[in-house]
């Protein structure tokens, strides 16, 4: 920044700086470069370095693996009714290759999915008939559109659209890229990179922050490295034998550079940071492991609202994507592909028996499909295959008629009994 003057004919130009009073402080280059200020550099964002922050780690594995362990099967339905079905899509479905598992394959698509934004399956056929479920890598990947239609191009091979499960976690307005919400949520990582590397260098040099000493100092260059190398030595003296006394000359004082973390506000930043995570991910916070303003009551209500409202809306989008594609348009009218989102309630024994025991007093469930739920052997006794309601319940109209009741007497009680 330069103050220009015209005396006369001659053109004055002066720097400006500190010096002069008139330019602020914030617009001092020499003051910003002093302090090593004049620019701002954040860490860059990558998969592998977000995945580092335990906010976003906590994100991806956590949906990743919930998505996972949801049941999947193949429907069909049947005379008004849906049946499971027992034939090639099941089995591919609990068998997507001879290499990895079920949970192994959806865990590792729905991981690129929450990390860089996309995740993708090519379905093998033999025919018309899936016979095997190959996740790809998107990073691998390039999406392209010939003649109207979405080709995939992986690894030299080209894939139709109509053989790739795909789920974008956004769709660019070209309808063929996508964002992430690595992408999206960058700054926010970026603060919480930033703010890990300070706390370990902070802690690393034993929660000493910067210091510098203040006081008569010796003129010349040599006296003054001298004098700080003495402190220095007095400060690594104290560290190696955890002194609380520190020696500096007389008439001088140590006074430290900077913030400390607790002026800082460091944990509360690193708590914002956390939940400015969680909203990148639409995660209730909880489940990010932060309970700092958790009740018995708000973290029952966040684990409804992660089933309704983020759990049961990507289950949705795997069910369509792999219902279109593994059927196609014609014969996916009567076959689906569908979680059951009960799966997620097993490890809340008392609701998921409570729920069970109300689904075949209602006669929603036999009592051998309520036991299959579970993986519990059949009960042998026929009756467990029949539909059972309570006997208080009976259709409108078919109530018994009960008697009247008897008019009671002057004194206030009522007739005898009668013996029967």
């Amino acid at each position: 920044m330069k103050v220009s003057f015209e005396v006369g004919r001659s053109r004055e130009e002066r720097s400006g700086s500190i010096e002069n009073p008139t330019v602020p402080v914030s617009q001092t280059t020499e003051f910003l470069q002093f302090y090593g200020m004049d620019s701002v550099s954040l860490p860059s964002v990558t998969t592998a370095s977000a995945l580092k922050v335990p906010a976003v780690n906590a994100a991806v594995n956590f949906l990743s693996r919930t998505l996972a362990a949801l049941p999947l099967h193949a429907y069909v339905r049947k005379d008004g009714s849906s049946e499971r079905e027992n034939g090639d899509v099941e089995a591919v479905l609990r068998e997507p290759t001879p290499e990895m598992d079920e949970f192994k394959v959806r865990q590792y698509f729905w991981q690129q999915v929450f990390t860089g934004g996309r995740g993708l399956i090519w379905i093998e056929r033999n025919g018309a008939t899936p016979v095997n479920m190959w996740p790809l890598n998107p990073a691998k990947t390039r999406i392209r559109r010939r003649n109207l239609r979405t080709v995939y191009l992986h690894d030299g091979q080209e894939y139709q659209a109509q053989d790739v499960i795909d789920i974008p976690y956004m769709l660019r307005d070209d309808q063929l890229g996508h964002y992430g919400p690595i992408n999206l949520a960058s700054k926010a990582i970026q603060l919480a990179i930033a703010m890990n590397d300070y706390g370990s260098t902070f802690f690393a040099g034993g929660g000493v922050p910067p210091l510098a000493i203040s006081g008569p100092l010796p003129e010349g260059n040599a006296a003054l490295k001298r004098a700080q190398a003495d402190v220095e030595r007095s400060i690594k003296l104290a560290q190696e034998t955890r002194s609380p006394v520190l020696p500096i000359p007389a008439g001088h004082k140590l006074e430290p550079v900077g913030f400390d973390p607790a002026k800082g506000q460091m944990t509360e930043a690193r708590t914002f940071q956390i939940q400015e995570i969680a909203r990148g991910w639409q995660m209730p916070p909880a489940f990010l492991q932060d309970l700092s303003r958790g009740t018995f009551t708000n973290v029952e209500q966040q684990d409804l609202h992660l089933v309704k409202h983020l759990i049961g809306q990507w289950a949705k989008a795997f069910e369509a994507q792999a219902t279109l594609k593994i059927y196609g348009r014609q014969r996916n009218r009567e076959r689906y592909v569908e979680h059951n989102l009960d799966g997620i309630q097993r490890g809340d024994f008392l609701s998921r028996s409570n729920a069970i025991g109300r689904a075949i007093q209602t006669a929603q469930l036999t009592p051998n499909e309520a036991r299959a739920l579970d993986n519990r052997p059949r009960s042998a006794n026929p009756a467990a295959d029949e539909l059972l309601v309570q006997g208080a319940t009976v259709p409108l109209g078919q109530q018994p008629v009960l008697p009247a009741p008897t008019e009671p007497k002057e004194n206030g009680e009522g007739d005898e009994p009668k013996e029967t």
